[in-house]
């Protein structure tokens, strides 16, 4: 199955030409076959599986499909609940939680038929920028598994650009769909906050953190978005805006007479690799050749991005994961003689490094005599950084930028410096202070054969004309669905 889109699955579905079975058993064969290397998934879900692929095959042949993808295969980031199925964050502290209820997302895949075959490997819940930060070990890029394939949603970018699924879900709260898509070649959505339900997502930012699809090529992303978009009533910050149909509309977009805002603060800097920095003005170049106008802007809160989404994210965190404590749920640490040092020193041994470094960082942010000189600042900067976006929004249709300043590195590289790791969201952390909705499309390769991704960027709840854009972009480019090498031999 290998990097085969959905649609195209749903088309031979459709035909008669394939089974949901079929098409699961292929899936499963195939993280058997590759799981070794990669390591994306925590938990395969076999026997659930393929009692989900026959109840969808039943439907088909009675004529009563429940979507246009149905019956297809789907892996699921491990930090979105699923009802009788552990849900680890990636975490020794939730190693055996096992949650009584489903997240919306989750379950809408459900209600539409699709058939989720496991839940995948991502930084520990999802602190990280390389996937290694995880208690279950590190994912490896399927283009050079000495690699990261980027994080937190490492594991989905994994799946799907391994050719073990066609769809997955991950969840982005700095760019963790987006840069892992990136280096991994694949498109990855980050949807407007209040777009798709958070209910069932364990919380890392709550104002930050918003779940989006990761997928072979666009029409896929359209057709995973409209099957998990829209209000819920259990999430008090999902939006009550209609959701029109992605998919149906991808063609009728029209780069003529289009601005593509260019903002300087994106396309210069030390960090930017200068093989990113030559796919990025190649990407122009392919806008302009449709018809786009490119218009330079400058965004200077940008520069700021990276302190206010750590001392937002961070502050955020240590209050949502004060719950993980060994009282209620989860790991508990054993042979404690009293409650004080039941919870030191079970958040000691069940958290990781990289847990303890973020929540101890926004619990100082968020200490007496700290909070204006440090939080309170922070949100006010974020408010100047999304008045950047809307400015360059007022003089253009889309924002561009590159989605990672460098492609995927080596595995344990940058491990050792956490601020250099960093740096790895420097172009993606922006857009989620302001709320807004961005794409990651495979828009070229590294001398070495490594993908490149590019960032398309539109307003709140523009999806439906970011999609387009990305689609008719995507045509021109031929790179999207590209096979990943390392696994070319693997295939089921």
């Amino acid at each position: 199955m290998a990097l085969r889109s959905a649609h195209e699955l749903a088309g031979q579905l459709a035909k008669g030409a394939v089974t949901s079975e079929e098409l699961v058993r292929r899936s499963l064969a195939h993280i058997k076959a590759t799981e070794p290397r990669l390591n994306a998934f925590v938990t395969v879900m076999e026997e659930q599986a393929l009692a989900a692929a026959r109840e969808s095959d039943k439907r088909r042949a009675a004529g009563q499909t429940l979507s246009p993808l149905d019956g297809i295969p789907v892996a699921i980031k491990d930090n979105m609940n699923t009802e009788g199925v552990r849900t680890t964050c990636s975490s020794r502290m939730l190693e055996q939680f096992v949650p009584p209820f489903s997240s919306t997302a989750v379950r809408k895949l459900q209600d539409a038929g699709l058939v989720v075959v496991g839940k995948t490997n991502l930084d520990e819940f999802a602190m990280g920028s390389s996937t290694e930060n995880s208690a279950f070990g590190r994912s490896a890029n399927p283009w050079d598994t000495d690699r990261v394939p980027g994080g937190s949603s490492g594991g989905s970018a994994v799946a799907v650009a391994g050719g073990q699924v066609p769809l997955a879900l991950g969840s982005d709260t700095g760019g963790s769909i987006r840069q892992p898509a990136s280096l991994c070649g694949i498109v990855g959505l980050k949807p407007t906050y209040g777009r798709v339900s958070r209910y069932g997502l364990v919380a890392f930012a709550s104002s930050l953190d918003q779940i989006g699809p990761m997928t072979v090529d666009v029409e896929d992303a359209a057709l995973l978005l409209g099957t998990v978009a829209g209000h819920d009533p259990l999430d008090s910050t999902s939006a009550d805006v209609p959701v029109p149909d992605y998919a149906a509309s991808l063609r009728s977009f029209d780069w003529k007479g289009r601005r593509v805002a260019r903002p300087k603060e994106f396309f210069t800097g030390e960090g930017l690799d200068p093989e990113v920095a030559r796919c990025a003005d190649a990407f122009l170049e392919k806008l302009a050749s449709l018809g786009a106008e490119i218009v330079d802007v400058s965004m200077p809160h940008l520069k700021y991005s990276i302190s206010t989404f750590y001392i937002v994210a961070t502050a955020e965190a240590s209050s949502n994961l004060a719950r993980y404590d060994g009282a209620q749920y989860g790991f508990r640490a054993a042979g404690t003689k009293n409650i004080i040092e039941m919870f030191s020193r079970t958040r000691a041994q069940g958290f990781g490094p990289e847990i303890k470094r973020r929540v101890m960082m926004g619990t100082h942010v968020l200490s007496a005599g700290y909070y204006d000189a440090y939080y309170n600042k922070a949100q006010k900067v974020r408010t100047l950084i999304k008045r950047d976006y809307d400015r360059a929004l007022e003089k253009a249709d889309l924002v561009a930028a590159p989605t990672s300043p460098f492609p995927a590195f080596l595995a344990g590289s940058r491990m050792d410096d956490p601020l250099a790791m960093y740096l790895c969201d420097v172009f993606t952390i922006s857009l989620n202070l302001a709320g807004y909705c961005g794409l990651s499309l495979p828009s070229g390769f590294t001398e070495g054969g490594l993908p490149i991704g590019m960032q398309l960027m539109a307003g709140a709840f523009e999806e439906e004309k970011l999609l387009g854009a990305a689609w008719q972009l995507e045509q021109a480019l031929g790179v999207a669905g590209s096979r990943a090498p390392e696994i070319a031999g693997a295939s089921a």
